[in-house]
């Protein structure tokens, strides 16, 4: 009979080193967002024997941020508290046309049939409704099937409150209530 191994496995422990090289990647994230902000503000990067590690301990950037007083030395505007420029006024923008409501299938269809004297089908709907300009399938295939399915659907799901009324096959009228 084998023996078994009774010893049980020890996952390895994080070297002692782990707490310092967190230290080390620390200090040089802290000294690489002080040179970016010394670029930014136009700065000379620092320079000499100092190592990028050399960052201060205490976890403040090595030039304070400039108060909402000061202006920034590349466009001479004035910035607001924290670095950012301060906003433009809204009123530089131009005021945008009001959009033009697109009439729908079914409001197009309902207003034809409002017009006509006769029960139409959903393809005469729609080339009525192209000839009138009142509304033209975007790249449909079937825009009468279409069509003929959502009245269908508003006849049913409104009733006696639908805009239209179904009186034969595939033929439809204004609904006059």
């Amino acid at each position: 009979m084998a023996k078994k191994n009774t010893t049980p496995a020890t996952k390895n422990p994080k070297p002692a080193s782990a707490k310092g090289d967190a230290a080390r990647t620390e200090k040089a994230r802290k000294a690489a967002l002080a040179e970016v902000r010394a670029r930014i503000d136009d700065a000379a990067p620092p320079t000499g024997d100092v190592a990028p590690t050399a960052a201060p301990a205490s976890g403040t950037p090595e030039s304070p941020a400039p108060d909402a007083g000061q202006t920034s030395p590349t466009s001479g505007k004035p910035r607001a508290k924290g670095g950012k420029r301060a906003k433009e006024s809204a009123a530089a923008k131009p005021a945008k046309e009001p959009k033009v409501k697109r009439l729908s299938a079914l409001d197009a269809a309902a207003q034809v049939l409002a017009k006509s004297a006769k029960p139409m089908s959903a393809a005469e709907l729609v080339e009525q409704m192209a000839t009138q300009g009142l509304w033209s399938s975007p790249s449909g295939k079937t825009p009468s099937s279409t069509l003929y399915a959502a009245m269908i659907r508003e006849a049913a799901a409104k009733g006696s409150e639908s805009r239209f009324k179904k009186v034969d096959r595939g033929m439809f009228e204004a609904n006059t209530k």
